[in-house]
């Protein structure tokens, strides 16, 4: 099993006496102390127009982070498509994948928060359409060594050649969001790996994993545990109030997310806004609590299906965000839980183990690889 991050940056907004920079420097300092913990990838978001600050240049911040980092890879959860020239999207993420040494993984999606597309005017009615236009125009453009012209929908492209070329061939790995079984059965019908969200209730996780798993069996293709990952919350609190607490916090943020995702007239149907937001749903979903706790709710939810762990901490700068001197602290918590679950009992903690101290960092874990009932 493999651990990585996934989650944003915060850049906030303010007078001479803010330091709007702050909130990147502690993510690449956090995803750098990761790697030397032997974290496996950092996957960023994209989200643009929030008022709160999330990573907006995506591709920008993660080629900074390639320069600092020698080993982890690093992906994109989710570049919406619709929004960005296709060539130019190609360009930039051949440059990063050449400078990182072949590092990229290229997470893709159609987007779904209602006040994006709008400030883009753009109607979420193309959303697929435009999608579908741009991967096809992508691949060529990682394919295609001699001039090509394109004339389609929404783009035209005349005797072009795309460059530079990059490192991993024919492209770095494409990742596609699904929640649905026909979306799941289409990610295995284009040969892309799968990434599944953080807030399905453990059981739909699950389902949808096998889901995958029988589809791509069924196309005659082998089944490889490391191309799903697998997102779920998770905070290492200090006792009971402090995880509480914190499941109260991260109900409100995904509130206002939705807020920001929803159509005037409701008829926003993303399956990332269907689920329950109760204590008890949001809980049940996340893997909050002391470490002892985690380790107890990781083991009853193995399966022989596979995991992939990628983790996600709140947005440097946020409330659930401690001080950097702890964040070493933290992320051996999270390897310490699992080196827990699958080493002899008398085996040793990381070097770098802590105790939890005021404050956890809020993580959201995918997982990867193969896990087995009593491992």
């Amino acid at each position: 099993m493999k651990f990585g991050l996934f989650g944003s940056a915060q850049a906030k907004r303010g007078g001479p006496d803010v330091d709007s920079a702050k909130g990147y420097r502690d993510w690449l300092e956090y995803n750098t102390e990761a790697e030397a913990l032997g974290f496996h990838s950092t996957f960023a978001v994209e989200h643009h127009f929030t008022g709160f600050g999330q990573v907006s240049a995506t591709v920008n911040l993660l080629t900074y982070l390639a320069a600092q980092t020698s080993t982890i890879r690093l992906g994109t959860a989710v570049m919406v498509l619709p929004w960005h020239n296709p060539v130019l999207l190609a360009e930039q993420v051949a440059t990063l994948d050449l400078l990182s040494g072949g590092r990229f993984d290229f997470g893709v999606g159609k987007g779904y928060r209602f006040n994006e597309f709008q400030g883009f005017r753009i109607p979420m009615e193309e959303a697929q359409a435009r999608f579908e236009e741009s991967l096809k125009i992508m691949t060529k453009s990682w394919t295609e060594d001699e001039p090509w012209t394109y004339e389609g929908e929404f783009w035209s492209f005349e005797d072009v050649v795309v460059e530079p070329p990059t490192a991993q061939q024919p492209h770095p790995p494409f990742w596609m969001g699904a929640g649905s079984p026909a979306s799941i059965e289409t990610v295995a019908e284009r040969g892309y790996n799968l990434l599944v969200d953080q807030f399905a209730p453990v059981d739909t996780t699950i389902g949808r994993v096998d889901t995958f798993r029988d589809s791509v069996e069924a196309r005659g293709r082998t089944f490889n545990p490391y191309d799903v990952g697998v997102a779920r919350g998770l905070y290492v609190a200090k006792d009971a109030a402090d995880r509480d607490a914190a499941i109260e916090r991260r109900i409100a943020a995904r509130s206002r997310v939705d807020n920001l995702a929803q159509r005037p007239d409701g008829g926003n149907k993303a399956s990332i806004m269907s689920y329950d937001d109760s204590v008890e749903a949001t809980a049940a979903a996340a893997m909050f609590g002391t470490v002892d706790e985690i380790v107890e709710k990781i083991r009853p939810s193995t399966t022989p299906a596979c995991v992939t762990c990628c983790s996600r901490m709140a947005a440097p700068g946020s409330r659930d965000c401690a001080p950097f001197r702890k964040r070493s602290c933290r992320i051996s918590l999270m390897t310490k839980t699992i080196r827990w679950w699958r080493a002899p009992p008398n085996s040793a903690p990381p070097r770098h183990a802590c105790k939890p101290g005021t404050r956890g960092i809020c993580v959201c874990p995918v997982f990867y690889g193969e896990m087995v009932h009593g491992a």
